[in-house]
Order: structure tokens, then C-alpha cells, then sequence
């Protein structure tokens, strides 16, 4: 990657382009007058109806991009995405980006933003790592409403007989607060409620969240809400938001966050960017409204899933796959030489030296997670995103590797060359999809039992040897089966750093146990969590975190965002 002496920030690069009116990013889609509502100069929203005015249209092609499993020295899945976009307009190709929404929390604390990098970024990238068009918001007060309609319930007579012990819904906020994880609600006497233990997750780990990302329509998330469970009776039975009945007022605060947000590139790429759940504790994808619009409203989609195809890529392709009845065309593995160094045991401050043989160890991670996308049947393509510090000999030995495991590896320059960057990409991507065999299938199906989900998961995907449940988690497999939960997918909650349980196991560890410590039932998003190692819903902030460097001018202008 080339870079001149005077570096730009993300930030100047993306407050130095020219953006288009969003109404001829909207023209380039075709899109009609009524389809579309600006959110200002250069966000919409675009309207539900498109689908149903597109039905019959056919579907363009939908890429999936994936990485290895990420590590301090980064990787770039979100550029690779946004260049490969752009890249693929570069060369004639009508594309569109597909991406979720950046969580506040990680924005401000040390992750940084989801908006791409350099110049191969969504604009405006401010407004898309801030608040945006209010989808957070919405789903945070609809999770919170949620939360207060119970515990009035509760207050007010509890004629369903909840038990204030066994209460699963707690609070969201979409900020990095390790002091709200478990608090004490209802405190200061008869007329404050009803006393009892809770707490908080972020947002993005909201199974509202989760539901607004996988369902299909306005009525089908009104669907999904009222089967939510909120907590047990006096009999351990589940008691849902149907039995509060309030699925018709969370839904009206969700109308309009259902909609998806149009935007785009540097290089005025179209772009939709809707919903956020995580990809170690939710199933890490934007939502099916987004890439079904996507690709009806272009040729080719790019889209991503959060963190490495251990977690994102198999959650897209066993639940948003089958709930979107979607068929990827094509899988792009993002990898770094620097990353798969650091996987092969090179500490971060020694990465810009040449070091072959920690490559080739490292590689064994980048092997893993093209196992699992072969085993998924999908035909795929490394995309190397390479930095000025590779050297020659490092990149031809891991072009070399991929090619002993039948697979392309492609060079990309999209940090410091935008579309230009991604054209070879885009050229082998589109050569694949046209010559490559597909045959995308499920790693299980639908009617095994939970146990064999995920063991199937861990050893297929993970690479684990064995699987050991706790009792708590036995017992509740017993539980969830008896309730009928037992045939939905399983989402695995798991630490994005290694293949294992363990973060600190890098590279591709073997002969190692996943331990699931408890399954947790998210019955209107459609699937069993599974917790394993210690995987928090609400993370904390760093001893230095980002905001620490974030402010605004005298005339609004936002500095030091990233």
C-alpha cells in the first residue's frame, strides 16, 4: 500500500470528498419518487414497498466478505468491502454495499468505526458512526419500553404470575458501561415498584436488534416481537410479549427504523447500511430487508459479516441464509500478512520485519477459515489487503500457500486507491461466480437437536475436538426442547480472537474443548444462544478510550473521530 509522508485521518479523507444529493444516488437505483425520504442532503430512507414494486425482478448476485479471525494488527474487512464495491462499478458492473450499522459503544471505546477506511469508506462516515438516522435509538426505546411494560406489570398486580427471579429481559444502552451490568432495580419503597436484580446489555446485543435484522416485512417483525420471552412463572413457563400484549406498540416504534438507510461511497458507489447486532454475541449481519433490496435494486451486492468466518460467515450462511431463503453467489476472505504473522506468534511491534516462516505458521488460520467455507459449498477468493510494509517474498509465498489449498489470492491497494485498488478483485470475483460450481448448503439441519448443532459448529467450524456443556446448559437443552425451541438454528456466542473459547489461543489451536456455560432462548429472532468462555452482552471501555480524542469545531465539525 502506498502512502505518501503526510497521512490523512479517515476523518480528512472523507470530509475532503464531494458527495452527490442523495436524489441522484436514489436516480442511479432507479429508484422512483415515492420509494425513497431524505433524512437531509445525503441519507434516505428507503421504503418497503420497493420490494413488493420489485418482485419479480431478478436478484443480482450477492458476495459475501469474511476475514480471519481479527487480531490488534487489522485486518480491513470493512474496506475490502466498500473498495471491492467500488471496485466492481470501476468495471462496468452495477453494485451496491450492503453493511450494518456501527454501535456507539465500540465507536467511542477502542474498536473505531464500521464506516471503511481510507479511501474506501461510506459517507457520510460522521452521521454513520454517530447517530445516524435514529435506527439505535429506536431500538433501544423499544427494547426499554419493553422492559418498563413488565415491570408495571409486575408493579400493577402480576396476573400472569411472573416470577421477579427468573426475569430475562434486562435494559439496553448502546454504550460501552461495565457498571451497568448487573444492578438493583425497583429500590425506595412500595409506590418505586418491585425490588429486584438486573442489568444492562448494549444495544447491539438487543434480541430486538436481532429481530429487525432478520425479519421480512413490517408484519413479520410484529411477529417475531410478541414471541420474544421475557421471563419464567411461578411454573417455569415462558411468558412472552404476547402475553403482555404489547407487540403492537413496540412495533410502531420500529416502523420506521425497519426501513433501510441509503447512502454512499467516496466514489459515489450506492451503499445500504441497516441494523448492527454483533457478531460474537448476535449473528453479526445487517439486515435481510437491506441485502434483499440490494439485490433487486443492482447486479452485484457486497456484503459483509462481522469478525472472522467462524462466527459472521457461519451465522449469514445458517441463519440469515435460511430465514432469507438467500443463496450467496460468492465468499471473499479478507487477510492481512501482517495479521496472519501475528497469528504465527510475531508480536505487533515486530510486524514490519520480514518473517516467512511466522506466515506460513500463521496460515494456518486463513486454512481453517477456508475449510469452513468449502464446507459450506460456496466457491470463494482471498483478498490480500496489503500494506507498505509486505514484502515481496511474504506475498508471493502467501499467494503461493492459497494456491496449494485451490484457491485465488488477490492483491488490494483499496486503503490508498479506492475502486482502482479492487479491480483485480472485482475482475476475479465476477470470473468465479460465472465459473465456479455452487453448491451452498447448511452445516445441519433444522430437525437435529440443539447438542448436535453445536457440536456440529465447533468441531466442523472451530476446529474443536470436543464440546462440554455445564449442567445449567444441560438442563435448559432438556428445557428449550420440551418448549419446542429445540428446531430453530443456533447462534454461538464466542470470543472473535481465536478459533477456541480461549482469546489468547491464536493461530489455529488444536485438540482443544469449547465449553457452553449457558444457552440463552431468542425465540422471536429465531434461534438458541449459546455462551461460551466469558463472553459479555455489555462491554467496558479501555483505559484510553477513543473518545478521548474526539471533538467538534466553533462551525460543528467533527475532529479526531477516527
Amino acid at each position: 500500500m502506498t502512502r505518501s509522508l503526510e497521512v490523512k485521518t479517515d476523518i480528512e479523507i472523507a470530509q475532503q470528498c464531494i458527495m452527490k444529493p442523495i436524489d441522484e444516488i436514489a436516480a442511479q437505483l432507479n429508484l422512483e419518487k415515492d420509494d425513497w425520504e431524505p433524512y437531509g442532503k445525503f441519507k434516505a430512507k428507503i421504503s418497503l414497498d420497493v420490494l413488493d414494486r420489485l418482485h419479480n425482478k431478478q436478484d443480482g448476485k450477492v458476495i459475501l466478505v469474511t476475514a480471519i479471525s481479527p487480531t490488534p494488527a487489522g485486518e480491513g474487512k470493512s474496506t475490502v468491502t466498500v473498495g471491492l464495491g467500488q471496485g466492481l462499478s470501476k468495471i462496468g458492473k452495477k453494485s451496491m454495499i450492503a453493511l450494518r450499522e456501527p454501535s456507539l459503544g465500540p465507536c467511542m471505546g477502542i474498536k473505531g468505526g464500521a464506516a471503511g477506511g481510507g479511501y474506501s469508506q461510506v459517507v457520510p462516515m460522521e452521521d454513520i458512526n454517530l447517530h445516524f438516522t435514529g435506527d439505535f435509538h429506536a431500538i433501544t426505546t423499544a427494547h426499554n419500553a419493553l422492559a418498563a411494560f413488565l415491570d408495571n406489570h409486575i408493579h400493577q398486580g402480576n396476573s400472569l404470575d411472573i416470577d421477579v427471579r427468573r426475569v430475562t429481559w434486562k435494559r439496553v444502552v448502546d454504550l460501552n458501561d461495565r457498571a451497568l451490568r448487573q444492578v438493583v432495580i425497583g429500590l425506595g419503597g412500595p409506590i418505586q415498584g418491585v425490588p429486584r436484580e438486573s442489568g444492562f446489555d448494549i444495544t447491539v446485543a438487543s434480541e430486538i436488534m436481532a429481530i429487525l435484522c432478520l425479519a421480512n416485512s413490517l408484519k413479520d417483525l410484529k411477529e417475531r416481537i410478541s414471541k420474544i420471552v421475557v421471563a419464567y412463572d411461578y411454573e417455569q413457563k415462558p411468558v412472552t410479549v404476547k402475553d403482555l400484549e404489547v407487540e403492537g406498540a413496540l412495533t410502531l416504534l420500529l416502523k420506521d427504523a425497519l426501513k433501510p438507510n441509503l447512502v454512499q461511497t467516496l466514489e459515489n458507489t450506492p451503499a445500504i447500511i441497516h441494523g448492527g447486532p454483533f457478531a460474537n454475541i448476535a449473528h453479526g449481519c445487517n439486515s435481510i430487508i437491506a441485502t434483499k433490496m440490494a439485490a433487486k435494486l443492482s447486479d452485484y451486492v457486497v456484503t459483509e459479516a462481522g469478525f472472522g468466518a467462524d462466527l459472521g460467515a457461519e451465522k449469514f450462511l445458517n441463519i440469515k441464509a435460511r430465514y432469507a431463503n438467500l443463496k450467496p453467489n460468492l465468499v471473499v476472505v479478507v487477510a492481512t500478512i501482517r495479521a496472519l504473522k501475528m497469528h504465527g506468534g510475531v508480536p505487533k511491534d515486530e510486524l514490519k520485519q520480514e518473517n516467512l516462516e511466522a506466515l506460513e505458521r500463521g496460515m494456518e488460520n486463513l486454512r481453517k477459515h477456508i475449510e469452513t467455507i468449502k464446507a459450506f459449498g460456496l466457491p470463494l477468493v482471498v483478498a490480500v489487503n496489503r500494506f507498505i510494509t509486505d514484502t515481496d517474498a511474504e506475498v508471493e509465498l502467501l499467494q503461493k500457500l492459497c494456491e496449494n489449498e485451490g484457491t485465488d489470492a488477490v492483491l488490494t491497494e483499496v486503503w490508498a486507491k479506492g475502486g482502482e485498488g479492487a479491480v483485480d478483485l472485482a475482475e476475479k470475483v465476477v470470473s468465479l461466480i460465472d465459473e465456479k460450481e455452487n453448491n451452498f448448503n447448511y452445516l445441519y439441519p433444522l430437525s437435529t437437536t440443539i447438542q448436535n448443532k453445536i457440536e456440529t459448529i465447533a468441531k466442523t467450524v472451530y476446529g474443536a475436538s470436543m464440546v462440554e456443556f455445564t449442567i445449567k446448559a444441560k438442563n435448559q437443552m432438556l428445557q428449550f426442547e420440551e418448549e419446542g425451541w429445540g428446531k430453530l438454528p443456533v447462534c454461538m456466542a464466542k470470543t472473535q480472537y481465536s478459533l477456541s473459547d480461549d482469546p489468547n489461543k491464536l493461530g489455529r489451536p488444536e485438540g482443544f474443548t469449547i465449553t457452553v456455560r449457558e444457552l440463552r432462548p431468542s425465540i422471536g429472532a429465531g434461534f438458541i444462544v449459546a455462551l461460551t468462555g466469558d463472553v459479555m452482552t455489555m462491554p467496558g471501555l479501555p483505559k484510553q478510550p477513543a473518545a478521548l480524542k474526539m471533538d467538534v469545531s466553533e462551525n460543528g465539525k467533527a475532529l479526531g473521530l477516527f
